[in-house]
């Protein structure tokens, strides 16, 4: 009988190992999806920036269209553009937060 019981303590150690082995999986995808989304957010950023500083530079009137501003119309369609996936993945990263 003993060794009955000595088999169902160490089953037991050997389940509360593999859903400690289980946990630390999902732990690290959690944070290898989280390094992949702050990557692409690093990008976007990184975009943006671009855009901002070609922003600062004088328009010129070669082919660029109309600079209101000194901003051309296709400048600004660019940076609005950056700021709507911004906040559309800001947004979705906040849902995510919520319900999870």
């Amino acid at each position: 009988m003993r060794k009955g019981m000595q088999e169902r303590i160490e089953d037991s150690e050997n389940s509360g190992l593999d859903l400690l082995e289980q946990r630390i999986m999902q732990v690290v995808e959690q944070l290898t999806d989280c390094r992949k989304q702050n990557e692409m957010l690093q990008a976007e950023i990184t975009s943006l920036q671009s855009i901002l500083r070609s922003c600062k530079l004088p328009v010129s009137e070669s082919g660029q269209g109309t600079a209101v501003n000194g901003f051309s119309y296709e400048e600004k369609v660019q940076v609005r553009q950056k700021l709507v996936m911004i906040l559309q993945r800001i947004e979705v990263e906040l849902r995510n937060e919520m319900s999870g």
